[in-house]
Parts: structure tokens; sequence; C-alpha cells
């Protein structure tokens, strides 16, 4: 008895660890421009600068500085490819580099290549001038040739927004641009590798649900969404974040493990499919960006991607899921 307590006490309070961590990598990520200090951002996880330190690296795996240049690297990767109009410099400072120097030097020693040969096409195309950063132990080759490759865009360019692609057999894809509000969200997050792990994803919506149902959150018009703050083609597998999230009002206050974050709105491209399993995300996904996107005139935009889920697959007389695939996108 007294052991079961004990266990359950340690659990709520590394649940709230958790929940203070994850309300300052949200902070990050909205304000990844900005200067971050020891003290402010201790100050959103409500830690000491001292504990909070130790804390972040034993939950996140990296330190403060490590996470926060990762990131700013990773956006600006994604910024060169999908940005062809904006410069390297203002890239460099609006991901949060004091400057193009110092933006340059940590861009080639984190992905091996300059920030210009990253954007380079044909120089992406060689998978020898992508490495693998002993230093840093990252797998550059690879993500480089694949996000490279999933990212070209072909030449011509059509007005028609409103297409209708057959996946395969008789399955369908509508693709409409449309203005998304911005969400207020709760969320459960799950840090690592997550493709085709669908008990992972099972868990965290059971975890979620259990803590909204009794707080009466499932009301009409409330959203359940899975919201992804990587790219997969460049981030590494075991840092990816996925926060499976239900809409809630502004000042719904939140505990434990579950976190509150605001997923912006804007222009959206968005897919409707009914897939079959959960093992078709990942091709639902890839028709979005391989076959829809390189003729549609628009790109990717630097915003939070994410799927709105219709229904219940176990409520479902042939087990579909009833998907919205919400990509940000912008004009070419």
């Amino acid at each position: 008895m007294e052991n079961n307590k004990q266990n359950t006490n340690a659990q709520s309070m590394r649940e709230e660890y958790i929940a203070r961590i994850n309300r300052v990598i949200d902070y990050i990520e909205k304000n990844l421009d900005q200067e971050h200090t020891l003290e402010t951002l201790s100050n959103v996880a409500c830690f000491s600068p001292f504990h909070f330190h130790r804390i972040f690296k034993a939950i996140m795996g990296e330190t403060l500085n490590q996470f926060i240049n990762r990131l700013r690297l990773q956006k600006a990767a994604s910024q060169l490819i999908t940005n062809a109009k904006k410069s390297i410099t203002e890239i460099a400072f609006d991901t949060g580099f004091s400057g193009s120097a110092t933006f340059a030097r940590s861009f080639k020693q984190y992905f091996g290549l300059s920030a210009s040969q990253w954007r380079l096409k044909e120089n992406h195309a060689d998978s020898k001038n992508c490495k693998t950063n002993s230093k840093n132990g990252y797998l550059v080759g690879k993500k480089c040739e694949d996000f490279v490759r999933s990212s070209r865009y072909v030449d011509s360019v059509t007005q028609n927004l409103n297409w209708r692609i057959e996946m395969k057999e008789k399955k369908l894809l509508n693709i409409e641009i449309k203005e998304m509000p911005e969400f207020h969200v709760a969320y459960v997050r799950h840090v690592g590798s997550y493709k085709g792990d669908s008990q992972m994803f099972e868990g965290l919506f059971n975890r979620l649900m259990t803590w909204a149902g009794p707080r009466g959150l499932f009301v009409p018009g409330a959203k359940v969404m899975a919201v992804y703050h990587d790219d997969p083609k460049i981030t590494e597998d075991e840092k990816l974040r996925v926060s499976a999230c239900i809409t809630v009002e502004a000042d719904t206050r939140v505990d434990g493990e579950i976190g509150k974050m605001t997923v912006p709105g804007g222009k959206f491209a968005v897919a409707g499919f009914e897939l079959e399993s959960s093992n078709e995300y990942e091709e639902a996904w890839n028709m979005v960006f391989g076959k829809w996107l390189p003729g549609s005139g628009f790109q990717p935009d630097d915003r939070l991607c994410y799927e709105i889920y219709h229904n219940d697959p176990k409520e479902h007389p042939k087990g579909h899921h009833i998907v919205d695939i919400c990509i940000p996108v912008k004009p070419l």
C-alpha cells in the first residue's frame, strides 16, 4: 500500500516536471528568433536556474543551449529549401542567430555542408557532400539526401486549388486551401520516434482523454488533433516531438503532464482522407507533399503541421480513419 502511494507520488512529480519543461519548449518555439537567457527560461519553468539546467538535460537528453541551437538550425535548413527568395543572412537573423558568420559556422558544423551548398539542389543530390558530424553524432548524410529529395518542386504551376487525386484503388484525396483559425489546445507530448507506432499514439490520446473527459471538455466543436513540431526529414528520430491535443478555451487550467499551447492559424492546405488503417498515414502525407504540393503554386510555410481527427476508427463499421492533414502554406 505504502509502495503504491510512493509510486503514485513519484509519477505525479515526474509528470509535473515534464509539464514545466514542455512549457519552456513551447515558449522557445514561439520565440525562436529572440535571445533566451537561463534566468528567463527557468522562470517560465518555475525552477531555480541551477536546477532547471540539470532537469532540462535529464529530461530532454541535451543541454538547453544544444536544444535551442538545434531547433534554430533545423528551422533554417527548412527555410533554405522552401523559401528560395529569402537570403541566407535573412534566414540567419530570422532563426535567432546573432550574425551570418556565427550562423555559417554552426550550420557547417551541424550539417557538414555550408548553407549555400544545402540550398543548391545539385549539391544535395550528391550524398557524398553530406556527412556524419562525428563531434555531435548526427547522421547528417541520410537526412540531407532524404530532405532534399522530398523538397524538390516541379516547374509547372497550376492555379487550381481543389484537387481530387486517387491514392490507390478507391481512396480519394480532397485538398482545399483554407484559412484556419488559431487553436488553443491542451496536450500530452511524446519525444522520440513515432513512425508506425500506433500503440504509442493510442496511449497518448488515452492519457489525454482520461484527463479531458471528467473536466467536461468534450463539447460540441472541440477538435482532437496531433501536432507535429519537427520535420522528420531533418530531425533525428529520437528527438522528434508530437503532441496529442484537444482544443480548449484559452483560460482552461491544466495540470500534471497536461500542457497548454496555441497552434497558429492562417492559410493551410487541408487534405481530407478516409484511410483504411493507421499504416496509411505516411502514404497520405507523402501524397500531399510529393504529388499535390509541387504543382499547387504554394510552398510550405514556417508554422506547425497537424492532423484533425473526425472519428474514432473503433466506431467506424470498417475501422476507417477519417482525418484532415493540415499543412501551412504560402504562395511560391
